[in-house]
């Protein structure tokens, strides 16, 4: 009675965070060593990214449970899953991580709520991360105010010009 209570707690623990993820992605670890697994592990914990093995069963049931049944034909073999509040970060590492470990394949995963090709989730791991965004964000706002400078500066230098040969 006890394993079953557990397991429904399992469940329970999946589906909220299928729920409340803003970004899940489901990879085939089958290949990779401890070491290249640790050191997986440990990119995704520096950007606060939930990583872990469930039993594809109490997985399927936590897929069913959040309206999220498509995802259940991904839930075949060894099985991680990664969520996170950032949407862009799992993405990005897991194939940026991909891309050196051949043994890494991204299965699947499920995008603010939607189950997610894997194109989209290949398009979403090129895009820049939030302080990527920020950056370019200020760059753009700071454009404008620096041609605004340069404007005021030119006049200036104008008028000074325009008062001395006056003199």
């Amino acid at each position: 009675m006890a394993t079953l209570e557990k397991k429904k707690q399992i469940v329970e623990e999946i589906t909220e965070k299928l729920q409340n993820s803003k970004s899940t992605i489901l990879v085939d670890y089958r290949g990779l060593t401890v070491e290249e697994i640790t050191e997986l592990r440990k990119q995704l914990r520096e950007n606060n990214v939930d990583y872990k093995v469930y039993k594809n069963t109490l997985s399927r049931r936590a897929a069913e449970a959040a309206g999220l049944d498509e995802l259940k034909e991904t839930l075949v073999g060894p099985t991680a899953i990664a969520f996170s509040e950032d949407v862009v970060a799992p993405a990005k590492i897991l194939y940026n991580f991909a891309k050196d470990h051949e043994a890494l394949e991204i299965k699947g995963g499920v995008i603010e709520g939607k189950v997610a090709t894997l194109d989209e989730i290949k398009e979403l791991s090129t895009l820049p991360d939030y302080k990527g965004l920020v950056s370019m964000l200020l760059s753009v706002l700071q454009g404008p105010i620096r041609n605004f400078a340069y404007v005021a500066k030119a006049v200036a230098e104008q008028k000074e010009g325009t008062a001395e040969a006056a003199e």
